[in-house]
């Protein structure tokens, strides 16, 4: 599974650590992506989703139509 959210597209973000000595190593910053069933009435089926813990939230306040519709409006299959 890919390190990105189906719903806010959030991806991983990258940068360096660096040590005391000021020496610099490449490190990446995953987003917290959750595979997540939700039942959609209009379709009368279940869609399993990749989304981040955000996108959960969005989705419990916009609703699952609302958040599949803009899933499909980014050309993301569902």
């Amino acid at each position: 599974m890919s390190a990105h959210c189906q719903l806010t597209g959030a991806q991983p973000g990258f940068g360096n650590n660096v040590s005391h000595s000021h020496r610099r190593t490449s490190r990446r910053s995953d987003p917290n992506i959750q595979r997540k069933r939700y039942w959609l009435p209009s379709e009368g089926r279940h869609v399993r989703l990749a989304i981040s813990a955000r996108a959960i939230k969005t989705i419990d306040s916009i609703g699952v139509e609302a958040a599949v519709a803009r899933i499909r409006a980014r050309r993301e299959k569902v």
